[in-house]
């Protein structure tokens, strides 16, 4: 039974929005989606999680954010505890190792409770489709495995367009062997424009030449790496890993914790220097990745950094064709209007992805039903794709509660025309965004703080921008409350 204050619930609410806000979606559901309240009382927070390995990742690497963001909702906590949830299955052949969990509350651990993370994270998930399950640590034979290949991740189904073309030139000129002219090579896209996509059709090309090829998630690496450590085998892992002539990592945004870290940048330089090929694709630029070692920033930074934008209606058109003509392999009778699908590719705009899956709604409908697509169909289908693609509507009042939370004001603060430096500046930050992320005009800005000329806010917008250009801090600062907004 849970325990909690009066309000509990709710500030963990806020600070689980703040940490997704913060963290960005992928590593929240990672690492949070699963954490729950158990309890908050005399100013001690009680978190339960499903495994040992999710407690002792969030102790060794986001304790203090926790901590932060707590004392934001409620200035008494002074202590965050961890506690696992339910019993953890005993293992058949228990192994003495050292005990990883950092909180004396744990229950015992079975012989590999890093196994336990396959419930955690998309590394354990890969390492379950290589069949080893929840083995013990890797052995070099098995590092070599990595993660397994889709076989419809090839160059032949990749759908070329204005915006991948230079990272598609690239990755075959990788796959194709021969000298090494760009290492490592970076892809960087948000999700679903086509990275995993080119990582795995090098990583399948190259290993059908006879090169010997290793393609991982950051996860996966991590889940190697310190299960390697805790069989006291990691020197046999490293020599292993810089045997191979093709290194890919997925996903770069996940991989934490200054070890591991530190392992990773020693087996770049290794293979770099050895002229061995490293591929490495992530949801961002290199500079942008905030939780990595500056080193391992700067050595990913030296290499081809590559971007994959969005697509525009002329791939997205191509990718539907594509899909389209593989689709009438399975089902010949298949048939789209020309009209659906200019209509599929104008209003499902973000990414590969959704494309497929609203065409695979269109298949589904269409098989299931007999009946044949139209437009209607198609409009009643796919509404909620259409509508998810449409931007977030962000109001002012939005704005207002959002500064005046993250800075400790008042929204009667930031109407009002007191001067003090503490209220200036959020004003004036809360002016900025209002003019970035909303329709609305510079006068009717100005009435919705406290009745303020025009030219007022137009001042405000310029010092946040100029401010920001040379501030770092205030530029990321300002990207929080992006983030925070949109959330």
């Amino acid at each position: 039974m849970q325990v909690q204050e009066a309000g509990g619930s709710e500030q963990w609410k806020r600070v689980k929005k703040h940490l997704r806000a913060q963290l960005g979606d992928d590593v929240f559901t990672s690492w949070f989606a699963r954490v729950d309240l158990e309890e908050h009382q005399d100013g001690t927070v009680r978190l339960s999680v499903p495994t040992r390995f999710l407690k002792q990742w969030i102790q060794n690497n986001y304790n203090d954010q926790l901590m932060g963001l707590w004392q934001r909702e409620c200035d008494n906590v002074h202590r965050i505890e961890l506690t696992v949830r339910g019993a953890i299955r005993p293992r058949q052949a228990p192994v003495s190792q050292p005990n990883l969990a950092l909180s004396s509350g744990s229950k015992p651990a079975a012989a590999d409770g890093l196994a336990e993370a396959s419930q955690v994270t998309r590394a354990q998930a890969a390492t379950a489709a290589l069949g080893r399950g929840d083995t013990g640590a890797d052995t070099p034979r098995d590092v070599l495995q990595g993660a397994s290949l889709d076989p419809k991740y090839t160059f032949d189904t990749f759908v070329e367009g204005e915006s991948n073309n230079l990272a598609l030139a690239a990755a075959r000129q990788v796959a194709s062997g021969g000298s090494v002219t760009f290492n490592p090579l970076y892809m960087h896209a948000a999700v679903g424009l086509g990275k995993t996509h080119l990582m795995q059709a090098v990583a399948a090309k190259a290993r059908a030449g006879g090169r010997k090829v290793l393609y991982l998630t950051a996860e996966h690496f991590m889940y190697k790496f310190v299960a390697a450590l805790k069989s006291q085998s990691a020197l046999a892992f490293k020599d292993t890993l810089r045997t191979i002539d093709l290194l890919l990592i997925d996903d770069m945004q996940f991989l934490h914790g200054k070890q591991v870290q530190q392992e990773f940048c020693h087996t770049l330089n290794a293979l770099i220097d050895g002229a061995r090929q490293v591929i490495v694709a992530a949801d961002r630029a290199p500079s942008e990745l905030d939780t990595l070692d500056d080193r391992v920033r700067s050595r990913l930074s030296g290499g081809l950094v590559v971007g994959i934008q969005e697509p525009d209606f002329v791939l997205r058109r191509s990718i539907l064709n594509s899909r389209v003509a593989a689709a009438r392999k399975t089902y010949p009778q298949f048939e789209v209007p020309e009209g659906v699908l200019d209509y599929v590719a104008r209003h499902v705009a973000s990414s590969g992805r959704d494309l497929e899956g609203a065409l695979n709604r269109l298949i589904a409908h269409n098989q299931l039903t007999n009946q044949p697509i139209t437009q209607e169909m198609a409009e009643l289908t796919l509404r909620d794709l259409v509508r998810s693609s449409e931007p977030r509507r962000v109001k002012i009042e939005d704005i207002q509660r959002v500064v005046s939370k993250h800075y400790n004001v008042t929204k009667a603060d930031l109407l009002s025309a007191r001067r003090t430096r503490t209220i200036v500046r959020p004003r004036q930050i809360a002016m900025y965004l209002a003019k970035v992320m909303t329709p609305r005009s510079l006068p009717e800005i100005g009435r919705r703080f406290g009745n303020r000329d025009h030219t007022t806010v137009l001042h405000a917008v310029r010092k946040i921008e100029e401010l920001a250009r040379g501030d770092y801090a205030l530029a990321q600062e300002l990207e929080l409350l992006k983030r925070m907004l949109d959330a």
